[in-house]
């Protein structure tokens, strides 16, 4: 936060000064802080929103008004964020009292952040239970301090004419809250009650419409009686059913055609789910703080004298998975789902997943949730009031004590992200999978939500609007546009009808992994790293599929250190979908026999093993890959714990549990590690260091033929991998004196790996960068290729050997 002062004048008399506020100072309770603050020192003047902060005059004794500037920032409301406050002498008016003025605009271009969605507080939470409060019962409580923000907001500045309430108007006790300075909902531009609404709705095929508290009564006895219902949230439609119904929760299933991918769950109390997780101190902070995302939580072990929860009692939910996605309440619409003292007794756990069939963007609007919902629900518990912006929640874990995002979603979009340098308006379009997108200007930068994978037209439709929104709430007009270099990214293709003709900067997929890890952490790019980048799919420059790489890079480029050894990705997608090729293929590549015994060769129907056979001796339809994430695959099948992926990374995340289950071997696997060839002709220095897999394949295949559990060789393969990293960073360090790595990819979601990678670097002397703002994954990709596109490094250069890493 920054101050710009002016010397004190001389005191004569009253003295007035104008005040500027930047930062996230809207939509969390800003301008009533600064009338109570002004009435506290016995000022006069008034206050307003602007299109780029909160704009005050106020005038009084000069000791008040230095106090005034001092605490406006040091003072502020709990969910602000000043950026700076600069104040300069105006001439005094005589203004007598201090009122809050009428919104204005700001200057051109330039936009005041909006906050994000915000779980209840306990203040409205404990009126919405107390029988002799006005607002007892209202399922849209809210007050300065929480609410929908960013999905309700249509326009700048932060008013409720620019927001989805604007069609609600107040009735007269509303209106006296709003205006009363001493009111909690002073200026809350979501406030409402039951005269006022919004209003709930509970719709049911050949039923009449019911309102109210029957339309809340008849979705808990639906939901207690084993039925789905579509409910109506912040950011979009849930589908909803008792967790803890096995029948439901496979209906449910079924519909969405879900396959294995667990579901999240929504506990009424953290009590509720401890039966079933462990839960340490920084996962119950998270869990329960205002943010309020999906936490991923270890699943509870049996105990010593038997299971500390029904044996299998969520399986249904999350089949064969080691963590269950938990969440809290976030509104108070949840909490009524739930039942308040009083109400008959209801689900305490229930399956709270994204409405909408999978792959498809949430579902928002009210006629297309009747139409597209309806095959999965039996009803729709509904309300009046819009979304403007969908916004699925976020999902998060901790590991060693910190969060890491999975999907930064609701609760944190659009909360921006400091750059570590200037940077000119630029979108990046990021991924295919887990799409995100962002806008940066100057050192702010505001990723998206959560769009989706970008392999059907609703999708990019989401995509376009989400875009739209974003600029208009940023005043961001894009000079630079960038994207992936894969040819065949709808991304890439979105970003290039967007620029309009204007160049589309490509960055190359792990370098803006790389670079997004850089940014996070605030490296001006000065002095590169080393950046172990981990994932399934990344387009290389070779034309293969990287994902098991080590870089030496900063913004400007990177250099390709070292890889996992190529091999055969069969078929492509189809590789994916089904791990016991990928095995097969690794074994194939270190030379061992296709024994009946293991597990991946008896997985493969014979016709097909047959097929395999041809096409990896002869090569059609196949390209070489590197990548760490098909390895993982490769592994869990071959030890027989996943042969068929239902859902992305099923096979590594079931790979991940067996080994935490089974705790650490103490004698992990060991890699080979050979040089190479140049990769790109004589005088362009040495090829990469090749991490050979096939020692560690030929290990396991010894294994598990002896007959060692699977979560064994899970466990010695993780510390193999682990270990491979601190060999390929050691060797990196004696080569360029960089003592700093950055671990990211979508491999280190992986809790198990990120925690032994970051511990033996930190041994080994190194800073290690994990990401703890963005995703690891290509939910982060945007925020690196728009660095690296602002630097200008991905329009100049023609291969990543045009760049050369200063050694030392």
């Amino acid at each position: 936060m920054t101050t710009d002062r002016v010397a004190p004048a001389p005191a004569t008399g009253p003295l007035r000064r104008r005040v500027s506020v930047r930062g996230l100072v809207q939509g969390v309770g800003f301008r009533p802080f600064v009338h109570a603050l002004a009435a506290e020192l016995g000022l006069s003047g008034h206050v307003s929103n602007t299109g780029d902060g909160v704009l005050a005059e106020v005038e009084g004794a000069p000791e008040a008004l230095d106090r005034f500037c001092e605490r406006v920032a040091a003072d502020a409301p709990p969910l602000a964020r000043v950026g700076s406050v600069a104040h300069e002498a105006i001439d005094a008016t005589g203004e007598a009292g201090f009122t809050i003025a009428p919104s204005r605009p700001g200057a051109a271009g330039r936009r005041a952040p909006i906050p994000p969605d915000i779980a209840t507080c306990e203040d409205c939470l404990g009126e919405l239970a107390d029988p002799a409060d006005r607002r007892y019962r209202h399922p849209f409580i809210t007050c300065t301090n929480c609410g929908p923000r960013f999905t309700i907001v249509t326009d700048l500045p932060y008013d409720r004419a620019h927001t989805t309430m604007a069609r609600f108007p107040f009735c007269p006790d509303c209106a006296r809250e709003y205006a009363d300075p001493a009111d909690r909902r002073f200026h809350a531009q979501p406030v409402s009650c039951h005269d006022c609404g919004p209003r709930l709705a509970l719709v049911a095929p050949g039923a009449a419409p019911l309102g109210g508290e029957a339309a809340l009564a008849r979705a808990r006895a639906l939901l207690a009686a084993g039925g789905i219902v579509a409910v109506k949230g912040i950011g979009g439609y849930h589908l909803v059913c008792d967790a803890l119904d096995p029948a439901a929760v496979a209906l449910l299933r079924r519909r969405k055609n879900r396959g294995d991918k667990p579901f999240a769950l929504m506990a009424r109390d953290p009590a509720d789910v401890e039966p079933y997780v462990l839960l340490d101190a920084a996962e119950r902070e998270l869990l329960t703080g205002p943010v309020r995302p999906i936490v991923l939580l270890r699943r509870r072990p049996p105990a010593p004298d038997g299971p500390a929860a029904p044996a299998g009692a969520l399986d249904a939910v999350a089949p064969n998975a080691p963590d269950l996605g938990v969440m809290l309440p976030y509104t108070p619409l949840h909490r009524l789902l739930f039942g308040l003292p009083g109400d008959p007794p209801g689900p305490r756990l229930l399956v709270m997943t994204s409405g909408n069939l999978s792959g498809e963007p949430i579902v928002t609007d009210d006629t297309e949730a009747l139409d597209r919902l309806a095959p999965l629900v039996d009803a729709w518990l509904t309300h009046d009031r819009p979304i403007h912006v969908p916004c699925d929640d976020s999902v998060l874990r901790v590991v060693d004590g910190e969060p890491v995002p999975l999907r930064r979603s609701r609760g944190l979009v659009p909360l921006s992200l400091e750059l570590p340098a200037d940077v000119p308006p630029v979108l990046a379009a990021g991924g295919d999978l887990k799409n995100v997108f962002a806008l940066a200007e100057g050192r702010s930068v505001w990723l998206s939500g959560h769009i989706g994978d970008m392999d059907d037209l609703a999708t990019l439709t989401a995509f376009d609007r989400a875009v739209t929104h974003l600029s208009t709430i940023t005043g961001v007009v894009p000079e630079i546009v960038a994207a992936d270099r894969h040819p065949g990214y709808r991304s890439a293709r979105r970003a290039a009808a967007l620029a309009d003709g204007r160049p589309v900067a490509r960055v190359q997929h792990h370098h803006a992994h790389l670079a997004s890890a850089l940014a996070e952490h605030g490296r001006d790019g000065s002095r590169p790293v080393i950046g172990v980048t981990f994932d399934g799919t990344g387009y290389g420059d070779d034309g293969a599929v990287w994902g098991g790489e080590v870089l030496i890079g900063n913004y400007a480029g990177f250099e390709r250190f070292a890889r996992l050894a190529y091999v055969p990705l069969p078929g492509g997608d189809s590789a994916v979908a089904r791990p016991y090729r990928m095995a097969l293929s690794h074994l194939r590549a270190a030379g061992i026999a296709w024994s009946p015994r293991l597990a991946c060769v008896a997985a493969c129907p014979p016709d097909e093993l047959r097929v395999l056979e041809r096409q990896l001796a002869t090569g059609p339809n196949t390209v070489p890959t590197s990548s760490m994430g098909r390895l993982f695959d490769a592994v869990s099948s071959l030890a027989g714990i996943c042969h068929r992926a239902g859902y992305e990374a099923q096979a590594a995340i079931e790979l991940e549990g067996a080994a935490r289950a089974h705790g650490p071997s103490g004698d992990g696997y060991r890699f080979t590690v050979r040089e190479s060839a140049p990769e790109y002709g004589p005088g362009h220095g040495p090829g990469p260091l090749v991490a050979d897999p096939g020692p560690v394949l030929a290990a396991a295949v010894a294994d598990l033929t002896a007959g060692a559990p699977a979560g064994l060789v899970a466990a010695r393969f993780h510390e193999a991998v682990a270990a491979l990293v601190r060999q390929l960073c050691a060797a990196a360090r004696d080569r360029y004196g960089l003592g700093e790595t950055a671990l990211t990819g979508g491999v280190f979601g992986n809790a198990v790996l990120l925690s032994a990678c970051a511990r033996g670097l930190a041994a080994d002397g190194f800073t290690v960068l994990r990401h703890r703002l963005v995703p690891p994954n290509d939910g982060g990709l945007a925020l690196g290729q728009l660095v690296v596109a602002a630097h200008g490094a991905a329009r100049e250069e023609t291969a990543p050997c045009a760049w050369r890493c200063p050694a030392g």
